[in-house]
Order: C-alpha cells, then sequence, then structure tokens
C-alpha cells in the first residue's frame, strides 16, 4: 500500500495573502506568548502577597554591641563572626517557597552616629539572637550585647520635611561582584613599631562620626543573606573567559554548540579522505597562567581566593540627616564617600554611591520632585532593612564584610566618643575553694566604702580636670543624646 503525504492544505496556507497569514498565524500561536506572561505575572502577584503575609510573622530585635576597653583583636575576629552567621543558611523546599513564603532572612550590621556618640549595632530576627549573642561573645568575651529601641523613630519617612533634611544612597560594585575590592589584609605593613604595623581604615569613620554636631546622625547599614556554597561557579566562569577558555551556556546554547561540533566532524572526516587537511596545533594549557599580563593574573588570584571563602548577599545603604540650620552635607557625604574609596582596587573592585537611581542627587528636569522622591525611598527602605528595594543585592565573602564593618582596634583608632563597655564584672567561680576562717564583715565592711569613696571622689576630681582642660560644656556634651541605643 502506497502511503501519500498531502501537503495541500499547507501550501494553501501559505498562499494566503501576507496580512491574512500574520492574522491566521497569531490568531494560532499568538496566544502563547501572552499566556506565558500572564502565568509568569500570576506567580510573581502571588509570591509577593505569601512572602509579605510571611515577612509579618518575622520579629526582629535591634542589639547594641559595646566594645570592650582596650580591644586588641584583629579584624579576623570579624571575619569568625560572620562566618558564624553562615549557619542561618536554609533552602526552602517547594512547599516552604510557593505555598508558605518563606524566604532566606536576613541580617543588619549597622553603625551609627548620633551628635557625635557612635554606636555599633546588630539587627537581627529573635529566633537568631542567641545565635548573634554566641557568635559576639565568642570572639569579645567582655563585650556587653543590650536590645534597644529603634533609633531611627520619630524620623520624618516624608520630604520635604520642616525641620530635617537628609542625603542618602546606596553603595554598589562598580563591576561584576566576583571580583573582590581591597581588604584589611592590605592595610598591613611591616615597618614600624607592632601598633603602627596596622592602618585601620575604619580610623577615618570613626573621626568623622566624631565631628557631628548635636543634631546631626549618620546611619550606615549594611544587610546580608547567607548563601550556600554554589556562589563561586560564578567566579570560575570569569576565570575561564580571562584564560580565553569555553565558558558553559545555556541548555540551548549547549544543543547548538553540539550540533555545530557534529557538522565539524563530520565536514573534516570528508575532508581527509581528499587528504589536503592541515592538522590543528595543540596548545599545551599549563602554560595559560604564564602567558597572562601581571593584571589579568592579579585578577584569576583574587576571583579564586574570594571563591574560597563563605560568601553573603549584601546591600549597603548609608543616610546623612541633620536639622536644616545645621546640616553640612558635602563635609559628611564626601567624609563618608571618602572612607569607602579606601577599598578601591582599579584592577579588581570597588564601592561606588549609585547615583543613577539611589542617591538623592540628580541633574537637569524636576530635580525637586525627583529628589524629593528619591528622599522617600531611601528613608523607607532604611527604617525597612529592606533588602529588595533600590539595587539588586552584591556578594561580599567574610574578608570584604570584616573590612567594612568591624570594631576599631584601639591602639591604632583614637576615638574617645565610642559607647565601651567598661569590662565584665564576674565573681568567683562557684567551685572555687573557700579557706575556714571566716573574716568578720564589721571589720571589712568600712576599709571598702571608705576606700571605694575615695576612688569616686578622685574620679569626680580627675573627670572635672579633663571637662576644663577640654572646654567641653558638661551640659551638652558629657551626656549621650536620648535617642542614642547605649547599653
Amino acid at each position: 500500500m502506497d502511503i501519500v503525504i498531502d501537503f495541500s492544505s499547507i501550501f494553501d496556507f501559505l498562499n494566503t495573502r501576507p496580512d491574512i497569514l500574520m492574522w491566521r498565524t497569531f490568531l494560532l500561536f499568538g496566544w502563547i506568548p501572552i499566556a506565558l506572561a500572564f502565568l509568569w505575572g500570576a506567580k510573581e502577584v502571588w509570591l509577593f502577597y505569601i512572602k509579605t503575609k510571611w515577612d509579618r510573622t518575622i520579629k526582629h530585635v535591634l542589639l547594641a554591641i559595646d566594645i570592650p576597653r582596650g580591644n586588641e583583636q584583629t579584624i579576623k575576629a570579624v571575619e569568625n563572626l560572620f562566618t558564624y552567621f553562615g549557619g542561618a543558611h536554609k533552602k526552602a523546599n517547594l512547599i516552604e517557597k510557593y505555598w508558605v513564603g518563606e524566604f532566606q532572612l536576613s541580617f543588619s550590621f549597622e553603625i551609627i552616629s548620633i551628635d557625635g556618640y557612635t554606636q555599633f549595632l546588630i539587627r537581627t530576627p529573635v529566633k537568631f539572637r542567641d545565635m548573634v549573642e554566641a557568635a559576639v561573645y565568642s570572639q569579645y568575651p567582655d563585650a556587653e550585647i543590650t536590645e534597644v529601641n529603634d533609633y531611627t523613630e520619630g524620623m520624618p519617612d516624608k520630604f520635604p520635611d520642616e525641620v530635617y533634611d537628609i542625603w542618602g544612597c546606596e553603595f554598589i560594585q562598580a563591576k561584576k561582584w566576583v571580583y573582590p575590592i581591597k581588604t584589611y589584609k592590605e592595610f598591613e605593613q611591616q615597618l614600624g613599631p607592632p601598633e603602627a604595623q596596622f592602618k585601620d581604615p575604619m580610623a577615618t569613620l570613626m573621626d568623622l562620626c566624631s565631628s557631628l554636631k548635636k543634631g546631626e546622625q549618620l546611619w550606615f547599614q549594611i544587610l546580608i543573606k547567607p548563601m550556600g556554597f554554589d556562589w563561586p561557579e560564578e567566579g570560575e566562569k570569569e576565570v575561564k573567559k580571562i584564560l580565553k577558555e569555553k565558558v558553559p551556556g545555556t541548555f540551548a546554547n549547549e544543543i547548538i554548540d553540539k550540533i555545530l561540533g557534529w557538522i565539524e566532524i563530520f565536514s573534516e572526516a570528508v575532508y581527509k579522505l581528499w587528504g589536503d587537511i592541515q592538522e590543528k596545533d595543540e596548545k599545551d594549557d599549563s602554560l595559560k597562567m604564564m602567558q597572562l599580563k601581571p593584571k589579568e593574573k592579579k585578577m584569576v588570584e583574587a576571583i579564586q581566593n574570594k571563591g574560597g571563602k563563605l560568601g553573603f548577599q549584601f546591600k549597603s545603604r548609608f543616610v546623612y540627616v541633620a536639622r536644616k540650620e545645621i546640616i553640612n552635607k558635602p563635609k559628611v557625604r564626601e567624609g563618608f564617600i571618602g572612607y569607602i574609596k579606601q577599598f578601591m582596587d582599579l584592577d579588581l573592585n570597588n564601592l561606588k554611591p549609585d547615583m543613577d537611581i539611589t542617591a538623592t542627587s540628580v541633574d537637569y528636569f524636576f530635580t525637586e520632585r525627583r529628589i524629593n522622591t528619591r528622599k522617600n525611598k531611601i528613608m523607607r527602605a532604611y527604617k525597612g532593612r529592606s533588602t529588595t528595594r533600590g539595587r539588586d543585592m552584591g556578594v561580599m565573602d567574610i574578608e570584604e564584610l570584616a573590612t567594612i564593618w568591624h570594631f576599631p582596634i584601639e591602639p591604632v583608632v583614637k576615638a574617645p566618643m565610642i559607647q565601651k563597655a567598661p569590662g565584665r564584672k564576674s565573681g568567683p567561680p562557684m567551685q572555687l575553694p573557700i579557706g575556714e576562717e571566716i573574716v568578720s564583715e564589721a571589720i571589712t565592711e568600712p576599709e571598702f566604702i571608705e576606700e571605694e569613696n575615695n576612688n569616686k571622689n578622685e574620679k569626680k576630681e580627675s573627670f572635672g580636670e579633663i571637662t576644663e582642660q577640654d572646654g567641653l560644656n558638661s551640659d551638652e556634651n558629657v551626656s549621650p543624646p536620648a535617642n542614642l541605643p547605649f547599653a
């Protein structure tokens, strides 16, 4: 039996007028992209709804971290602290993600200065509070951690405001996040005495914070989200590009590459029959690193070094808010940008203010309205510790994070207005053996009280000498501001 395939209907369809052909094609296949776009939109709306609902069930707490006096812990301690936070990573299953609305929770590491007084803070979900305290105490046993109220309350949400004005922005990575910024290890030198061999970049920020007047506030927050162990794959792709190796593509590209590869093999097999094909010279891949330029070699080593550490998604915001009669934007804005520029490496990466989308500075048209819109957005995003408003999150490893957020090394940074813990006061251990002879309290107590009173008088006298020498007004500068979240 002969099999006959009838193509007449296809030829009739193709022979119709062009306008009718296009219209019929649209009716037959045009609904597919529309349906896909609708399904994608419905999925996004649903995810936004359930994530918002779940997010409202999460309670947060703001913890003030008072560093111990005479802090000589290196920045490596803060690096270990960030590593500990990696334990909060959780990969949600399909039900938790698409039905419950769960997502990876974030932490906010903050440095603020209110009226010149500086405080380090960590905002965490309540369920991770014990983990945060354990991480801090493990590296700083004498630190004091206290739950405090949110210092942003009471500041205006809408601008223009009659009393306050602000300048703010997000700081973003200038290049692809696989390239690291300049880290604290590059601020070390081998010359001079030991206390001078490390130039703490935090010194400039502490000096700027201490210079603020009454009525000025500087806020800096770094939001982080723990990640899994697959993020270095993006760095490996970048290394392959530098080495001019083949980079794995998408699934469709992989299929096309395989088809082209088969065609090439078939063509070479046919040409070999004619005997005039030239053999390709195979290059030795082991010499690729030696053939790189110094800058390319530096980039490859930096990417691979970053990929060997624990990574976090990150987003950073800066806000300067002050009363209108004393606001000094050039001083604080340029001062803070100068602090951030210390971490610049032109061969690798750096942080820069996002002047295109989030900075409260614009040019050309409708400037006042556009600036006020940006002020409202940056203020709401900062107060809400939002990881979704503004720019997309970048990626930093623990070494980069510890470089831009760490407690100042006291022998290097002289910042007298940082809140510090006086040192842990603890009793003797329970297992300590006690002598059998009991000394009478009537004999020891008067001597202790007298000694304590003498110490208090000495402290008062010395404090009075300091204030007189420095010319400080005790009513304005000795007492910290009421809304500073001190312990």
